[in-house]
């Protein structure tokens, strides 16, 4: 008698056999992930057209001389000069940059060290009813625009004795920035391995010891997201300036943009040529911290 097929054995020790085909060798794996999304690729070039072609003409064109705006092709960089950077430095640029760097840092500094603490507080300070409840205010501070409180804002700091002040704009806009900055840096810190907070403990280090030479250095990458994006908040605010403020000594970068905008209402390279003076710095800011930003947007996602 012959010997029994290998599939025969296979078929009586009741062992199955995947069909022929059915499984995916690893090679076409590999070519299958590999394979390029053409669609994907299109679709972020031409989003990237909508964003760089502004941009290209908004520097082209503070490059231009008034004379050859109207002429030259606005797609297309005519005779370039620097007389429209002079006009706008010599409009008191520098007072309103400096103003704008005030307000900035003022707000941003003690908003993120509060909101810091705050969040700390919340994820390490136990299940307690205050703590609860304090959380649950912060998120609440979510749901009210600015433009909503604005008028409440405005008496508040008329009543304070604070109006047409650099205080006026700091105060409103910490206030602002606390809410989104806890949710961010407390799920952050909720990352943090509990077994490190447990040997900071057990080293006999204290509460305050632990936030300040554990988590803080930990939750860097949280903090600088938090600090850029506030900044960037308050540096590119608009209504809070207008409500409160009133002398043109305290005016701020987006209010001076407006007035060069009336000032130079013809003018159009002169402003524009303020708009990149004023973008400079949020630039700048961007590549000093662009590394840490994404791992500071996905906190609290890794799990």
């Amino acid at each position: 008698m012959a010997a029994p097929t290998s599939a025969t054995a296979d078929a009586c020790s009741g062992v199955s056999v995947p069909a022929p085909g059915r499984a995916q060798s690893p090679r076409r794996r590999a070519a299958t992930a590999e394979r390029p999304n053409y669609l994907g690729g299109v679709a972020g070039f031409l989003w990237f057209a909508i964003i760089i072609v502004p941009v290209y003409w908004v520097v082209i064109t503070s490059f231009k001389p008034q004379s050859a705006y109207y002429t030259s092709n606005p797609m297309l960089p005519a005779a370039p000069t620097l007389e429209n950077y002079q006009a706008v430095l010599e409009a008191d640029f520098l007072m309103y940059f400096t103003n704008s760097v005030i307000v900035t840092i003022g707000a941003t500094v003690p908003a993120v060290l509060v909101s810091f603490m705050a969040a700390f507080a919340i994820v390490r300070g136990g299940r307690g009813r205050f703590l609860r409840f304090s959380n649950t205010i912060f998120l609440m501070g979510l749901a009210f625009p600015l433009q909503a409180v604005i008028i409440p804002v405005y008496l508040i700091i008329i009543r304070l004795s604070l109006y047409d002040s650099h205080l006026a704009l700091i105060l409103p806009s910490i206030a602002f920035a606390i809410p989104l900055s806890v949710l961010i840096l407390a799920n952050f810190i909720r990352d943090v391995p509990n077994e490190l907070f447990e040997s900071m403990r057990m080293d006999g280090a204290s509460e305050w010891a632990t936030m300040w030479r554990l988590a803080f250095p930990l939750t860097q990458p949280a903090l600088i997201t938090v600090s850029i994006y506030q900044g960037l908040q308050v540096w590119n605010s608009f209504l809070l300036p207008l409500v409160l403020t009133q002398s043109p000594e305290l005016r701020v970068l987006p209010l001076a943009l407006w007035a060069f905008q009336g000032e130079y209402g013809i003018n159009v390279p002169a402003v524009l040529a303020s708009v990149v003076l004023a973008t400079l710095p949020i630039l700048a800011l961007y590549g000093v911290g662009r590394r840490h930003l994404l791992a500071g947007m996905t906190a609290g996602f890794s799990k």
